[in-house]
């Protein structure tokens, strides 16, 4: 709704709608239904993307154990594929001490997993350091997982998504010191060929994106990568999606979050001209997709026998009498329910079985 276009779509097509409001404005919303429904009035509420942060929200969890904590907003990448940054404006980050005063209440709650959230999490601090508006000794991202890592009931850290071009020396070392934080690190690709990253905005090439990840695997033990991929961004041709694939085969990826481009009102991608057709991107994504899946159950196999810290999330969809949770690289392992252990304990789990998607596991006693 912070896109112009779809606000005067929504007016024309659904001129029923009563409140229009943006990413910004979700503290005024009780207000706006109130003057909708008591002065019958319509309104449409829209604020500059370069909004205020807004603190003590009401937020609705789905989880008694593990929650999500935003810890900056909006992106200055300009990535020609991607809307955020006109839509959500330029990175603001959240205060530090709002930020472990969320996590501490958390923690007393009995939340035991924290996921950091931003567009761009190595960039917190950033753009606050530049403008000299910073005063807190924790100005960086590698210093609030630090921070974060030291509140008493917190057991497991998770971030997304962080920007290779930004991901620093000290936040691998954060990482690599710091055992709260999973060694399973979302390090987006994106594409593997250096013309395409380019004309994507970027701003690393596939050589800078290969040694970052050797240095990380070098500094970070037992490390596991899982990463974004575009298939079919415009003009690129099949020697270029064969890079990809290299980096592919190179990285050897945990997991692969893969999607079909498709252009976004608002970008420059979008303009082009030089669009791929519709069965060339399928055919690219089968490709993409069997590469992937061959390697799958050659990384599984390295779990097998060994003895993996996770959270009892819930009971397993599929059987009432298993139990659910992840590995630190986030694959999912279903055990036996014991008595004298509960869901949101964290348990030591051997893994006996691998059935390519998710593991079976016993409880460790």
């Amino acid at each position: 709704m912070q896109e112009e276009q779809m606000v005067e779509k929504i007016k024309k097509s659904y001129p029923y709608v009563d409140i229009i409001f943006g990413t910004h404005t979700l503290q005024n919303l009780p207000e706006n239904i109130y003057k909708t429904l008591e002065k019958n009035e319509r309104v449409r509420d829209i604020l500059n993307i370069d909004g205020e942060i807004y603190e003590n929200l009401p937020i609705k969890r789905n989880s008694d154990f593990c929650a999500s904590v935003t810890i900056m907003y909006g992106c200055n990448n300009f990535c020609t594929y991607c809307i955020v940054p006109y839509v959500r404006g330029r990175e603001r980050s959240r205060k530090p001490e709002k930020i472990l005063e969320e996590v501490e209440d958390l923690a007393k709650k009995g939340y035991k997993e924290i996921t950091l959230l931003g567009q761009n999490v190595n960039s917190y601090m950033v753009a606050e350091r530049e403008k000299g508006s910073c005063d807190s000794k924790i100005n960086s991202f590698a210093k609030l997982l630090y921070a974060v890592a030291k509140i008493d009931g917190i057991e497991k850290i998770n971030f997304i998504s962080p920007h290779p071009k930004d991901f620093t020396d000290d936040v691998i070392e954060a990482i690599a010191e710091v055992k709260k934080v999973s060694r399973m690190i979302h390090l987006p690709l994106q594409a593997g060929n250096n013309k395409v990253l380019k004309e994507m905005n970027r701003r690393y090439t596939k050589e800078e994106y290969l040694e970052l990840v050797r240095k990380m695997r070098e500094k970070i033990p037992k490390l596991s990568l899982s990463t974004d991929i575009i298939v079919g961004f415009p003009g690129e041709t099949d020697e270029e999606f064969e890079d990809t694939l290299e980096v592919v085969r190179k990285v050897n990826f945990e997991q692969i979050f893969m999607f079909i481009y498709s252009p976004r009102e608002g970008t420059t991608a979008a303009k082009r001209e030089d669009q791929i057709p519709e069965e060339i991107k399928h055919k690219r994504f089968d490709q993409l997709k069997a590469l992937y899946e061959a390697k799958v159950d050659e990384n599984n196999e390295k779990y097998i026998g060994t003895v993996q810290k996770i959270l009892i999330e819930g009971t397993s969809k599929n059987d009432a009498n298993m139990w659910t949770g992840r590995t630190d690289t986030n694959k999912v392992v279903v055990f036996e329910q014991k008595e004298n252990f509960r869901i949101g304990q964290m348990v030591n789990i051997k893994i006996i079985e691998n059935h390519k998607w998710y593991f079976k596991g016993e409880i460790i006693e």
